[in-house]
Order: C-alpha cells, then structure tokens, then sequence
C-alpha cells in the first residue's frame, strides 16, 4: 500500500515521531509512507483539518495513496472532515484496539488520532501499537468470525451509498474557493509526492493550473 501521513498545523511538531513510528511498522509489512507534511509549525503552508480531508480526498480518488494517516488535536475535527469528501471512509482511532477493529469492521482507507489527547510519557508506544494493528490481517476480515458476513455486506452497502451521496472529486474541486485549494497543496514536496503516483489525469491537470 501507499500511505499518506498528513498532519494539521496544531499537531505539525509532531510530525517526525508520526512518520518514525509509521515508516517502521508500515514498511515491514512492505507497505510505503509518503509525508505530506506539515512537518513542523514553522511551515510556510498551515494545513487546517478542512484542508486534510480536501488533501485525503484527492490522494486517494486519484489513487496516489491507497490509504491516509491524519489526526488533530482531538482527532475529530480531521475525521469529521475527511469523511465530507469523495472516496474516503475514515474511522477515529484513539487506541490499537480502535485500529484493528476499524481494519477488520469498516474496511475504510484513513484513520484520524487524537495527537493532542493523553500524548505524554510513552505516547510514541501508542502510536506504534495502534500503527501494528492497521497490518495484522487483512482488511475486511471481520469481527467477531459468526458477525463477518453482516459486516461486509454493510460495509458493501457503505461503499454504495457514499457512490449517491458524494460528487465527484473534480466537480468539487472546481467548486470549492481557489485559493482554498491552491493553500491545500502549496508545498514544495507536493508535486514530488503526488503527480508521479496519480492516475487521474483530470484531477492532476487542474491542480497544476492553479
């Protein structure tokens, strides 16, 4: 998988004990991470949580990440965002158990944290056993095993529903404030990340006319 670590401007100094953490657990099941930043507060670019489910939207309906890492102070504000645009189901993971259900349950592409909330002594443990959790078995798998078949058929009439519900990502993105999306991917390292890994040409063809 290609995964995507985005990280909003209240939580940006933590941005290199997220990415350690995740690079480790991630590429050993031989995934790979791209940090979309912010990756510290001093940054030029000040991504809000809106801007994270703008940019989590268009990495993965381009298929530029096939999953997201985000996160906030509370980790709601991210999750609440993420999942007002196309192609992202987002769950709220606050522990390793939130993660491995999340995985198993929803079968969803992002999961938002709680960075801010009981970060302390250890905190970087946390996010290692919530980050093993994600790669432990398969998505979808279910749980418990006698409540797996409910589960995917919910999570198929999910993905079905949010196919009525939401527009299509470059409708939207034609909509929305142009300067609210040129802020979104205003960074040096956002071309170098995204357009080698992008296969929607229109998506990318309008991002670089702005």
């Amino acid at each position: 998988m290609k995964i995507a670590l985005i990280l909003e401007n209240s939580q940006a100094d933590k941005n290199s004990i997220i990415f350690n953490e995740l690079k480790n657990v991630a590429e050993a099941h031989g995934h790979t991470v791209y940090n979309y930043g912010m990756y510290t507060s001093k940054d030029e670019r000040r991504l809000t949580y809106v801007m994270n489910g703008l940019l989590a939207s268009i990495l993965l309906s381009t298929k530029a990440a096939d999953f997201v890492v985000t996160g906030c102070g509370t980790g709601e504000g991210a999750c609440l965002a993420l999942n007002s645009f196309p192609n992202v189901l987002c769950g709220h993971v606050a522990t390793p158990v939130d993660s491995y259900l999340f995985t198993q349950i929803n079968d969803g592409n992002a999961i938002s944290i709680p960075y801010a909330l009981g970060f302390g002594w250890g905190g970087e443990l946390n996010l290692r056993y919530i980050f093993e959790k994600l790669f432990v078995n398969k998505f979808g798998g279910g749980y418990p095993p006698e409540r797996v078949e409910a589960e995917q058929s919910n999570k198929k009439i999910l993905d079905h529903v949010k196919t009525i519900t939401h527009r299509p990502l470059i409708d939207i993105l034609k909509d929305l404030d142009r300067d609210f999306v040129k802020n979104t991917i205003n960074d040096p390292k956002f071309a170098e990340l995204f357009y080698p890994n992008c296969q929607d040409e229109e998506v990318a063809a309008f991002l670089k006319s702005l």
